[in-house]
C-alpha cells in the first residue's frame, strides 16, 4: 500500500442555531487510561452531530487558554467519544488549559466543506461562552488528527470558514495538525492506492478545482493562522505532505515547526492520537513546550 489515512472499516472498528451549554455526565476512560468526565456539553448547531464536550482547566483562577480537538476517521467515521484519546482531556486540563473535543457532520450525508464550517462554528460557540466557561479568547489552538488534521489545517489557511462563523485568523493562536496526509488533495488522490481510493473520492469527488480548494497547502500563502506545529510518524505520504505543507507555510511567512516520531503504518498513526497527553509518550512534551511558547505570547 503506497498510501492510507484511516480506512472507514478500521475506524468503524475503533471506535446552525446555538443552544445553551448543558451539564454532561459522559465519561471517557478505561483500565489503562485516566478517566475524564466532561464538565459540559455544548450543542453548536441543530444537527445531532453538531456537539462538543468541554473540560475546564484545573486549578486555574484566571481565564484559561483553549485547545480544541477535531477527530479523524476518513471524513466519514469517528466521533469525539472514541477518537479523542483518553489522555488529552486530563492532561491539558492539568496543564491549565481548557479543552474541547468536537463532533461534526460526516460525509456522504454532508460535505468536507460542511465539516470545516462545523469546526469554525464549534469554535464560535465556545468563544461566545468564553466568560462563562473560563476561556481566554486571545489564546486558542486548534488540534486535529488524521482527517481532523486536514480540517484544522484547512480552517487555519482558508479564512472563509472562520469568516462565515463571524471569526478570523486573529481568533487563533496556532494550529496542530497530527499525522495528516491530505494537505495537498490532488497529489494525495493521485498517489492513493486502491486501499484508500474510495475514501478520498467519497470525501473530495473528482473535480480538480474542488480538490484544490480543499487543499491547505494550496492556501498557505499569507494570511494564515499565526503558527503551526505539524506532527507525523514515519509513513512516506505523511512525511511528504507535511514537508510540502510546511514549505508552503514558510514561503507565505507563517511560523511552522515539524516534528517526526517513530513508527510507520496504521498502529503508529493510531498511537500518536491515542497516547498524546500521556507523559510517557514522546510527542507529549513536544506539544507541551510548543503550547507554552504560543500561549505565553
Amino acid at each position: 500500500m503506497r498510501n492510507w489515512l484511516v480506512s472507514a472499516a478500521v475506524v468503524a472498528l475503533l471506535g446552525a442555531g446555538v443552544v445553551e451549554a448543558q451539564p454532561y455526565g459522559g465519561r471517557l476512560g478505561g483500565p489503562d487510561f485516566p478517566a475524564a468526565t466532561p464538565d459540559q456539553r455544548v450543542d453548536y448547531g441543530n444537527d445531532p452531530m453538531q456537539r462538543l464536550d468541554f473540560w475546564r482547566a484545573k486549578n486555574q483562577f484566571a481565564a484559561a487558554p483553549l485547545v480544541v480537538f477535531v477527530h479523524g476517521g476518513g471524513w466519514s467515521r469517528g466521533s469525539k467519544d472514541n477518537a479523542t484519546g483518553r489522555w488529552k482531556a486530563v492532561h491539558y486540563a492539568e496543564q491549565g488549559y481548557a479543552f474541547a473535543s468536537i463532533d461534526y457532520r460526516l460525509v456522504p450525508g454532508n460535505t468536507v466543506e460542511d465539516e470545516a464550517q462545523d469546526v469554525a462554528q464549534a469554535l464560535k460557540a465556545l468563544l461566545d461562552r468564553a466568560q462563562a466557561l473560563g476561556i481566554d479568547k486571545r489564546r486558542v489552538v486548534l488540534m486535529g488528527h488524521s482527517a481532523g488534521a486536514h480540517l484544522v489545517a484547512l480552517v487555519g489557511t482558508d479564512e472563509r470558514y472562520l469568516r462565515a462563523a463571524g471569526l478570523s485568523f486573529a481568533d487563533l493562536a496556532g494550529v496542530i495538525p497530527i499525522d495528516g496526509a491530505g494537505y495537498d488533495v490532488p497529489v494525495q488522490m493521485a498517489d492513493a492506492g486502491a486501499f484508500m481510493k474510495s475514501t478520498y473520492q467519497q470525501a473530495f469527488g473528482t473535480n480538480l478545482e474542488r480538490e484544490r480548494q480543499l487543499s491547505p497547502t494550496l492556501h498557505a500563502e499569507a494570511p494564515n493562522a499565526p503558527r503551526f506545529l505539524l506532527l507525523h510518524v514515519q509513513r512516506p505520504d505523511g512525511i511528504r505532505q507535511a514537508q510540502e505543507f510546511a514549505a508552503a507555510l514558510r514561503k507565505g511567512g507563517t511560523a511552522v515547526e515539524v516534528q517526526q516520531f517513530t513508527g510507520n503504518g496504521l498502529m503508529a498513526h493510531m498511537e500518536i492520537n491515542r497516547r498524546l497527553g500521556d507523559p510517557g509518550y514522546a510527542a507529549t512534551p513536544v506539544v507541551d513546550a510548543w503550547l507554552k511558547r504560543v500561549f505565553a505570547r
